[in-house]
């Protein structure tokens, strides 16, 4: 049987869609059905199903999504059967569907629109919860509401916070309100903020935060402590403790979403940061959507993955997207004769086939890692490297033969190399085992739909960022002020990743232990060659591709210089 984004397909059905996998792409007729969530794209495997069934396929139809159609409809049970009506033609009725085998899709709407002939087309599953996200009714909580949240009211014990059903409790609705909204908007992180005066909410969303929604400052304390109750935390350790961290999970339209929560004490009260892992839109893939690497990037990211045993590290900052692409890693190398081990706080993408182990306290890692070894693994993913205990545990994993993947934060790749010296670990050590320094972020993309052009790159900016002449002329695209409704006002509509990757060979390797270079002119002399990928050369093909502007580009790297 294959399981595909949350849909279970009989052995017939799954025979009947491996060999049209098969007749796309003849590779595909030899692998195992366990393996077709890793390997095959959502895209492709729904274009099969379609066709399968005769029937057109549409990856994107949530921007034609009618609202009025919604208001007939049960949003739970249109998110569990897969389907949403989309809008009317005449006197037919266009329905996306994920999985054309079920029935439910004519058994539930056919009553509520008797009048109307169901003509149905398929699209990605994430695509019919986009369609429901897009009408439903969320737009933060009013003033009205907020103000009429007694402060005296009692928590109630939220097992499992659904934050798509409605609350008779004031603060549960607030902050399910809240959390859907984040949901909606594709939000990274909710901040919640007590300043001399006022306590205000925003969200992050594409890097950047976004406005500011003032609460009441009566509800603070009240909304501090429902939080807490969230996480069966008791509420008395917020003044005692400078910082608290915790998580729980949340269901939006019975997608869960974990939410990893972390506050600290101020000056003035409390600062709290939710970052929200979405698992139900996660299906990483080299190549393709935020991973959209160019062919010369890819290669050498395959090349890399290729080597037997070593440490490969990503490097970047935190939301660089360093953690998605190990796991799109993880999905290339995942095979059934592969034992693959993960050691996460908190695991990010849950992978069939891989054994996945969260950490719930530091002071887990030391046994856990010990563990790992007698375990017989082929693969390891260490979250991060922090501290000397886990990069000596990194170390003696590829020592002993072992291919492990890895994060740490520096600037640039060749600061990995660095970093691990400040750590502890000897220079011969980190040459002997590193096997590849990469270093990500991730550029805001411009909007499509009302991106502007812009007449070249004015000198200023040519003299500030390091730009030749020849951007003068060059044509460009900005992100046009306040946007349009598709991508909320912003004027930019998601992120891709831009990757360096420098690797280490054996005769690098012996250079480096030798100190015959340093690991910044390895950088210099690798960017001379001009042959492996590095940031700024990918931000600046952005920048000529019209996919990014300038401004983008140079908030995530530094362009204030070139070593050329």
């Amino acid at each position: 049987m294959i399981d595909f984004d949350g849909m279970s397909f009989n052995e017939l059905i799954s025979g009947r869609i491996m060999n049209a996998l098969a007749e796309h792409d003849p590779q595909y007729g030899e692998l195992p059905h366990d393996q077709v969530g890793n390997r095959v794209t959502r895209n492709c495997f729904m274009a099969a199903v379609a066709r399968i069934n005769g029937l057109p396929f549409f990856p994107k139809v949530a921007e034609f999504c009618d609202a009025s159609l919604h208001t007939y409809c049960d949003p739970t049970v249109l998110t569990r059967g897969f389907f949403s009506p989309i809008c009317t033609s005449g006197d037919q009725l266009i329905v996306a569907i994920a999985n054309p085998w079920s029935p439910l899709a004519d058994e539930y709407l056919a009553p509520r629109f008797p009048d109307l002939e169901i003509v149905k087309i398929v699209t990605l599953a994430s695509e019919i919860s986009r369609a429901i996200e897009s009408v439903a009714s969320s737009s933060g909580p009013s003033r009205s509401e907020l103000e009429a949240i007694d402060v005296e009211d009692q928590d109630d014990d939220i097992r499992d916070f659904d934050v798509t059903t409605d609350y008779t409790e004031p603060m549960a609705q607030l902050v399910a309100t809240i959390m859907a909204d984040a949901v909606k908007q594709r939000a990274s992180d909710i901040h919640f903020k007590v300043e001399k005066e006022v306590f205000y909410y925003a969200f992050r969303v594409d890097g950047d935060l976004q406005q500011k929604v003032e609460i009441p400052m009566k509800l603070k304390d009240r909304l501090d402590a429902f939080l807490l109750n969230l996480m069966k935390l008791p509420t008395e350790i917020r003044n005692t403790t400078p910082g608290i961290s915790g998580r729980f999970t949340i269901s939006y339209f019975h997608r869960p979403i974990d939410i990893r929560y972390e506050r600290h004490r101020t000056y003035r009260g409390y600062h709290v940061t939710m970052r929200l892992l979405d698992k139900g839109h996660i299906n990483v893939t080299l190549g393709k959507g935020t991973l959209a690497f160019d062919e010369e990037t890819l290669f050498e990211l395959y090349k890399v993955m290729k080597v037997p045993a070593g440490i490969i590290v990503m490097s970047g900052p935190t939301g660089s997207g360093k953690s998605t692409t190990l796991n799109a890693i993880l999905r290339e190398l995942n095979r059934p004769e592969v034992n693959i081990l993960t050691l996460e706080n908190p695991v990010e993408d849950e992978v069939a086939g891989i054994t996945h182990c969260d950490l719930k306290s530091p002071k887990e890692f030391k046994p856990m890692i010990s563990s790992f070894m007698r375990s017989d693994p082929d693969i390891i993913l260490m979250g991060e490297v922090r501290d000397i205990e886990s990069a000596e545990l990194a170390i003696e994993a590829a020592v002993t033969g072992h291919k492990v993947l890895t994060t740490i934060h520096t600037p640039r790749a060749s600061q990995i190399i660095e970093r691990f010296e400040q750590l502890g670990i000897e220079r011969w050590k980190i040459a002997q085992t590193l096997k590849a320094a990469c270093a990500q972020r991730l550029v805001k993309v411009l909007c499509p739909y009302c991106k502007e052009p812009s007449e070249g790159i004015d000198e200023t900016n040519r003299r500030v960022f390091c730009l030749d002449d020849s951007w003068a002329n060059t044509p460009a695209f900005v992100a046009k002020q306040g946007g349009c409704a598709e991508c909320r006002g912003t004027g930019y509509s998601g992120r891709t990743a831009i990757l360096e990757i420098i690797p280490i060979t054996p005769k690098v390797s012996d250079m480096l232990s030798k100190g015959e270079i340093s690991p910044y002119e390895l950088e210099v002399k690798i960017q001379e060659e001009g042959k492996l990928p590095n940031l700024r050369k990918a931000g600046l093909r952005l920048l000529k591709e019209g996919k990014t502007d300038l401004a983008a580009v140079s908030k995530v790297i530094d362009m204030t210089y070139s070593d050329d």
